[in-house]
C-alpha cells in the first residue's frame, strides 16, 4: 500500500520502523498544481493590502489584522511547500534548481524573468 509502513519484521527494514515505503515523489504536474496554490494565496495577499491598505500604517481592525495575518501565513506555508517539493523533485530527477525552476514556469505559464507574471 502507498504511503504506509509494512508490518515489523515483515518485508522492509524489519526491526524498527523505517521510512523506506513512504513515497514522497512529485511530478512537474503536482509542482505545477503547488505553484498555482502558492500564486493564488499570494493574489489574496495583495488584494488584502490593497483593500485595506499597507498593515504597518496600523489603520486595520483587529478582524482586518486577523484576515491579512492568515493570508499571509497560507502564502507563506504554500510557497515553503512548493519550495520543498522543487528540490525533492530536483534532487529526485538528477536536475539543478535552475533547470527544474525554469521548467516550472514554462509549464505553469510564467516567465522566468518576471515570476509574478502569470499567463504568458
Amino acid at each position: 500500500m502507498r504511503g504506509t509502513l509494512p508490518p515489523a519484521g515483515r518485508g522492509g527494514c524489519g526491526g524498527p520502523p523505517c521510512l523506506g515505503f513512504i513515497d514522497v515523489s512529485h511530478t512537474i504536474e503536482e509542482l505545477v498544481a503547488k505553484q498555482h496554490a502558492a500564486d493564488a494565496a499570494h493574489a489574496q495577499v495583495l488584494e488584502l493590502r490593497e483593500t485595506y491598505g499597507p498593515p504597518a500604517e496600523g489603520q486595520l481592525t483587529g478582524t482586518q489584522r486577523e484576515t491579512y495575518e492568515t493570508a499571509l501565513r497560507a502564502w507563506r506555508d504554500l510557497d515553503r511547500d512548493l519550495q520543498t517539493a522543487v528540490s525533492e523533485y530536483a534532487r529526485d530527477e538528477g536536475r539543478s534548481l535552475a533547470e527544474v525552476d525554469a521548467e516550472l514556469a514554462r509549464v505553469a505559464g510564467k516567465s522566468p524573468e518576471n515570476p509574478e507574471e502569470a499567463g504568458n
